[in-house]
């Protein structure tokens, strides 16, 4: 993902740690969560170049309104959900984030385009990301030929 921010000017990555996939993200603020990261998982010194806000729910009873937004723009991309005994959020629900990496392109005007699986690599999603910001660019250029 720092890739991603650092190669498209015009792009922003955003990230919200969860901790409802395996507890996976068990930070209590955010130093403990950035910590996480750089010295963990990841680890090696990996530093985000991207925006993290505090840690939410994206799934369940305390879901964030973004995420149900999202989730009814975007249909999962899995069928299946992992072990319940890793999951701990409820109830279960058709368009649920799977699991943690999970990914939305969002256009600049706040339209879900896309969801990408927690394995998708984001070197696979560039091409999309490039492909939006054409569009949006040319939408520009259209507005101020007008």
């Amino acid at each position: 993902m720092n890739a991603l921010q650092s190669n498209h000017q015009d792009f922003m990555v955003l990230g919200f740690p969860c901790n409802q996939f395996g507890l996976q993200e068990p930070g209590a603020n955010a130093t403990e969560i950035f910590n996480g990261i750089q010295y963990v998982r990841p680890g090696n010194g990996f530093v985000p170049n991207f925006k993290l806000f505090k840690k939410i729910e994206v799934n369940g009873d305390n879901e964030e309104p973004l995420y149900t937004f999202l989730k009814k723009h975007c249909p999962s991309t899995r069928d299946g959900f992992a072990s319940k005994d890793s999951l701990f959020y409820s109830p279960f629900k058709v368009n649920d984030v799977r699991w943690n990496f999970e990914k939305f392109l969002v256009s600049r005007n706040g339209k879900p385009v896309k969801r990408y699986d927690a394995s998708t690599h984001p070197n696979v999603i560039e091409a999309d990301i490039v492909k939006l910001l054409i569009q949006n660019n040319d939408h520009i250029t259209q507005q101020t030929k007008q």
